[in-house]
């Protein structure tokens, strides 16, 4: 669902965009950190933030780290 956002982010697309990994820290809300593998020996690390059921907004990409490996340790940032 985030995917388009990253893209327009980047002014790219990604033929390839397969999550391998993530972590959770619920906030006011839900922040899910996914490791996403998107083509090559290339990955990212996105920060998408889910807002609590009542609000009914769209996961949100937040922030995100470009040019990681498979083997970057996924962290909070």
């Amino acid at each position: 669902k985030v995917k388009s956002q990253l893209e327009e982010k980047e002014g790219k697309t990604f033929d390839v965009f397969t999550a391998v990994e993530f972590k959770t820290q619920v906030v006011a809300g839900t922040n899910y950190f996914i490791k996403v593998h998107v083509g090559n020996d290339e990955f990212m690390h996105l920060r998408v933030f889910r807002s609590l059921p009542h609000e009914n907004k769209p996961l949100s990409l937040h922030s995100y780290q470009a040019s990681k490996t498979k083997h970057d340790e996924l962290a909070y940032f």
